[in-house]
Order: C-alpha cells, then structure tokens, then sequence
C-alpha cells in the first residue's frame, strides 16, 4: 500500500526537456564535436572544460539578473554597472577595514558586511529603477540606461576609474579554487539558478512576474499589486548583480567599472536563444542555463582557434538578429496554421 505524500511539501522544479531544451542539448552536442574534429587533442579535454566552468558563472549570473526583467516585459540595461559598483563597495570595505594579517574567520566576518553592504546598495538602486517604471510609467529601456549612466558616472567619480585591487584570500578563493574537483563560481552560479527556478515557480510572486509579463493590465484589474510587482522585480535584478559582483571582483582579483561590458549583449542572446519570450510571459532558468552552456562552449572554442574577439563580439549580434527573426516568422506560421485549422473546423461544422 502507498503513503500517501503531502502535496504542501515544497518540491524542486523538474528540469522538463522541451523542445527548447532538446534543440539546445543537440547545439550543444554538435557544437563540442566540431570543435573536437576542428582542433583534435586541443578542445576536447579537461582543461578546456575547467576554463568553460570558471568563466561560465560570471556571465550567468549576470543573466539571471536580467531574466527577471525580461520576464516581466522589462529590461535591465543597469545591471554590469551595478554589479561593478557594488563589487567597488566590497573591495573598498576590504581595503580600509580588513587587516592584512587578518584570518580566514575575520575575513569571513568582513566578507558578510560588505555583502550586506552591497545590497543595501543593491537595493536602493532596484527600488529606484522600479519605482520610476512602476509610479512614472517609463520604459524600462529608457529608466534603466539613466540609471546605467548614473551609477557609472558615481562609481568612475569615486574609484577615479581606477581598479581597487589586491583582495583577501576569501575572496581568491571564490573565484580561483575548487571543491570536490567542482569550481566555486561554478556552484555558486548553480545554486543560485535553482533557487531562482524555485522562486518563479513554487512562490506567488514569481507566479505574478509570469502574470505581469503576459498581461500587466489584466494582473492589475485581478487585485495584484502591479506597482510592487514591479519593484520587487527590479530589486531582485539587482540583488542577484551583488553576487555577479562578487564572482566579478574574486575571478579578477580586483574591481572597477567597465569590467564585463561585452556581457550586456550576451546575457539579452542567452536568454532569448533559452526559449525566452523577449516580450515577456514565458522563460525557464533550465533554458537559459542550457543556452549559456553553449554559448560559453562556443566562445572558448573560438577563443582556441585564435578567433579576433571583435569578431566573435559582431557574430553574437549577427546570432541573436536571426534567433529573433526564426522566433517571429515561427510564431508568425504557428498562428497562420491556426487560423487555417479553425476556418477549416467552421467550414465543417457549416456542412
């Protein structure tokens, strides 16, 4: 006789292999034997794998920060600059306060103030940007390149545009070390996009991102608070910018603003190329993480074949106008097919 399990407790999303999914996992495939054939002995091997695993984490966590948004209709043009100024904010609390002889215990002490620290930072920068959509009704475009221009213009004024470097060997070890064979980016990077999939699908206020993004009038007129909705959204974006941060500042031993600026446009293809609606209402974390898996596979296999990084910069634009373009003209015949089957039903039915 089976027990019967209680449907309260909260289970971990499944990882549902969709067509997206199943389409990126064949990318994926086929992409690594490329490679592999293209530079034999080279691509194939742990080495190269371990480079994917570190340099993996900072660019995803970067685009979970801007998937919320995108989830919810929006866009956060805000986000690298926020999460070099947080990282500028933890690596002057380290600098000023922190002892050279310090211990790994006080270290760690003084890892959670600055973390602290940088969210509250975080967190005023998120409640302005969501308030200023929210309350105003401007676009996200425009809100967040203001709030992008500031917060680079503070943080270039404070830290003169140079780079606070020198960090503690806490912060080495989160972006240099391993545990158990497994990069420490790397599991925080997992971490992170397992809880955020809890998040969106087991938690009413991820429920009401998706509702927000399909149709923020009618999410409205049910009796949801849109306007924290919204703010909330763009609080949690930048939340998730203080621990990209973080991995930031322990990958480079140092902080500034400008680092990760390219990622701007690889963190919008990732997420569209995930299976992403770019207009909003729909999106999955497994997607976007399968999608930054072959992303990452296909930059350090060019990084490999010597490939000019400008080029490979135009190849992701090129990249992502035809994942939009496939996406519309899909779209587009999936509604013709519709409309073809309902008009053939209703001749039917009229016989």
């Amino acid at each position: 006789m089976r027990e019967k399990t209680d449907s309260k407790t909260p289970q971990l999303p499944r990882f549902k292999v969709d067509a997206t999914n199943k389409g990126l996992m064949l990318l994926l495939v086929l992409v690594v034997v490329g490679f592999s054939i293209a530079m034999p002995g080279r691509f194939f091997s742990d080495a190269t794998f371990m480079s994917v695993a570190f340099q993996l984490p900072e660019l995803g966590l970067l685009t979970l920060a801007m998937f919320i948004p995108i989830l919810s209709g929006g866009l956060n043009l805000c986000i690298i600059a926020t999460a070099n100024l947080t990282s500028l904010l933890m690596a002057w609390v380290f600098m000023t306060y922190l002892p050279p002889d310090a211990s790994m215990l006080m270290q760690a002490v003084w890892l959670t103030i600055a973390l602290v620290g940088a969210m509250v930072l975080a967190l005023v920068i998120g409640m302005l940007t969501g308030a200023l959509v929210a309350y105003i009704g401007a676009h996200p475009i425009l809100v967040t390149l203001a709030t992008m221009t500031m917060v680079n213009g503070i943080g270039i004024y404070l830290s003169r545009g140079a780079a606070l470097s020198g960090m503690p060997d806490i912060v080495r070890f989160i972006g240099a070390e391993t545990v158990f064979g497994v990069p420490v980016p790397l599991i925080i990077f997992l971490a992170t996009a397992v809880v955020i999939s809890v998040f969106l699908e087991r938690t009413r206020l991820g429920k009401y991102i998706y509702m927000s993004g399909s149709n923020i009038n009618a999410t409205h007129f049910s009796g949801v608070n849109t306007h924290r909705v919204l703010i909330a959204i763009y609080v949690l974006s930048s939340m998730l910018c203080v621990i990209a941060g973080l991995v930031m500042m322990a990958r480079f031993n140092s902080a500034r603003m400008g680092y990760g600026d390219s990622y701007l446009l690889l963190t919008v293809l990732a997420i569209i190329l995930g299976g992403t609606d770019p207009f909003g209402g729909f999106g999955k974390v497994s997607g976007v993480v399968l999608s930054l898996i072959v992303l990452q596979v296909i930059a350090t296999g060019l990084n490999l074949l010597n490939v000019s990084p400008h080029f490979s910069l135009a190849m992701w634009g090129v990249v992502l106008i035809v994942v939009l373009a496939v996406k519309f003209f899909r779209t587009r015949y999936l509604q013709q097919r519709a409309s073809r089957r309902s008009a053939a039903k209703a001749r039917a039915a009229q016989l």
